[in-house]
C-alpha cells in the first residue's frame, strides 16, 4: 500500500477501517455521484420511514437522544425544514461531504448526515469508534432499509465507517471530498487538518465551545411544582444527559438578582437534584474530578462551594467571574454560579468560544436586545433551558442547507 507523502493520492484507504454502510463500496463509483436539490422526495421518504422504525423498536425507549433524533426525521418536521431553508433559487448539493462526527455526543453522526442528505449530498460520515448502543440501533435501521432496494437514490448518497486515528482513510476521504465536516475539539480540528483537500474545498469546523445559563430568579419563585419539574428535566437533558461533555452544555449558571435570589436557587437546585439522584449513575473518578475541579478554582478565584446533599449535584459560587472560566469546568453535574443584576453583565466574559445560552424567565425580545447591544463574537444559540443539546439547521452560525449547497446562475 503506497503512502500519502507531500501530495494527495486518489487511491483507496488501506484495509484499516470498517463500514458500516454499505458492507462493501466502489470508491470510485461513489466519487461520480451527481448533487441532487435539496429536500427531495427520495430523500423526505426515506428519512420518514427511518423515524418510524427507529420508534416502533422498543430497544429505542432506553435512549432519549435516538427519541429525539427520530422525532426531528419525520416527515412532518422535515417539510416544516423545506420550507424555512428554500425559496425559488435554483440549488443543488456540492457533491460529497466527509464528516468527522465526535466521540462525546454519540448521536450527532445521525444529525450530520441527514443535513447532508437534506443539502443533497453524498456523505462520508465517520462514526465514532467508541461504543454506544444507540449509534448501534441507529445504523442498524438505516442498513434494514437501505437493503430493502426501496431507497436505492438515498443508498447510494450514504458510507459510514469507522476507524481510529492510525488510520490512513482521514487523507483519501479528505483527497476526495467537496466539503469536510469536522466535530470535535481544536486539537481534532488541527490533526485532520494536516490533510489535504482539493482546491474549490472547504472545511466546515464545529470546534470545542463553551456554553452557559441564565435564570430569571423571579420567574422561578413564580413556577408550579409542575413547572419546576419540567424545568428540572430539561436542564438535566441539557447537562447530565452527555455528562455535560457537549459544547452545548451549560457550565455556569447567572442568576438574575432579586429579594427572593436564595429561595430560588433552593427551588431550582433541589429540583435538579431530586432527578439526577434518581436517574443519574456518578462514577466514583468524578467524584474526584469535581473536588479536583473545586480546588483548581479555590486556587485561582474567590469561590465557594454551596451546601448540597452530596456530590451528584456540585455547585460553586463565584463572586467574580474570570475571563477564563471556561478552563475550569467539569463534566458530571458541576455548575459555576454568579449573580447579575442585568444580562448585559455576561457580555464582558463572552468571547468567540462562547456557543449556547440557555435561559428560563426571560423574554425572547430582551434576549434580542441583549445580543443586538452587545454585538457579541460568540453566542450563537440562544434557547430555552430544554433546548441545548437540540439539534438545528442553523448551527454555530452557519445554515447548514446554504452552506452544504450551491447556487448554478441561469441568467
Amino acid at each position: 500500500m503506497r503512502k500519502f507523502a507531500d501530495v494527495v493520492i486518489l487511491m483507496q484507504p488501506s484495509s484499516n477501517y470498517t463500514m458500516l454502510f454499505p458492507k462493501t463500496i466502489d470508491w470510485e463509483q461513489f466519487i461520480s455521484y451527481r448533487p441532487d436539490v435539496p429536500f427531495s422526495d427520495e430523500v423526505i421518504d426515506f428519512l420518514n420511514a427511518l423515524s418510524g422504525a427507529i420508534l416502533k423498536d422498543r430497544q429505542s425507549r432506553m435512549f432519549p437522544d435516538a427519541i429525539t433524533f427520530a422525532f426531528f426525521c419525520r416527515k412532518a418536521n422535515v417539510l416544516k425544514f423545506k420550507k424555512q431553508y428554500t425559496d425559488e433559487t435554483l440549488r443543488l448539493g456540492r457533491g460529497i461531504l466527509f464528516h468527522i462526527a465526535p466521540s462525546n455526543v454519540p448521536i450527532n453522526f445521525g444529525y450530520t448526515l441527514v443535513a447532508g442528505l437534506m443539502a443533497g449530498n453524498a456523505n462520508i460520515v465517520r462514526v465514532s469508534s467508541k461504543q454506544f448502543a444507540q449509534v448501534d440501533l441507529i445504523i442498524k435501521h438505516i442498513y434494514a432499509l437501505l437493503e430493502t432496494g426501496e431507497y436505492n437514490e438515498v443508498a447510494i448518497r450514504i458510507a459510514l465507517v469507522r476507524y481510529d486515528r492510525m488510520s490512513d482513510a482521514n487523507a483519501y476521504f479528505s483527497s476526495i471530498c467537496n466539503v469536510r465536516v469536522i466535530w470535535g475539539g481544536d486539537a481534532t480540528i488541527s490533526t485532520i487538518r494536516k490533510n489535504d483537500i482539493p482546491a474549490r474545498s472547504f472545511d466546515v469546523c464545529f470546534a470545542d465551545r463553551y456554553s452557559i445559563a441564565a435564570i430569571n430568579s423571579k420567574a422561578v419563585m413564580g413556577a408550579s411544582e409542575a413547572d419546576m419539574k419540567e424545568l428540572a428535566e430539561n436542564f438535566y437533558n441539557d447537562t447530565y444527559l452527555f455528562d455535560q461533555n457537549a459544547c452545548s452544555a451549560p457550565h455556569t449558571v447567572f442568576w438574575m438578582n432579586d429579594p427572593e435570589l436564595e429561595a430560588a436557587k433552593e427551588k431550582f437546585w433541589n429540583a435538579v437534584y431530586e432527578l439526577a439522584d434518581k436517574r443519574y449513575q456518578l462514577q466514583p473518578v468524578m467524584s474526584v474530578d469535581k473536588l479536583t475541579a473545586f480546588y483548581r478554582q479555590a486556587a485561582c478565584m474567590d469561590v465557594k462551594a454551596e451546601q448540597m446533599p452530596d456530590n451528584v449535584v456540585v455547585r460553586t459560587e463565584v463572586k467574580e467571574v474570570p475571563k477564563n472560566i471556561e478552563d475550569f469546568r467539569c463534566a458530571c453535574g458541576y455548575f459555576s454560579e454568579h449573580t447579575i443584576n442585568n444580562l448585559d453583565e455576561i457580555s464582558p466574559l463572552v468571547n468567540i468560544k462562547y456557543q449556547t445560552l440557555g435561559y428560563f424567565g426571560f423574554d425572547k425580545s430582551v434576549l434580542e436586545t441583549f445580543v443586538r447591544t452587545n454585538r457579541f463574537q460568540g453566542l450563537d444559540r440562544i434557547v430555552p433551558i430544554g433546548e441545548t443539546t437540540a439539534f438545528a439547521l442553523t448551527w454555530d452560525g452557519y445554515n447548514l442547507i446554504d452552506t452544504f449547497t450551491r447556487i448554478p446562475s441561469v441568467l
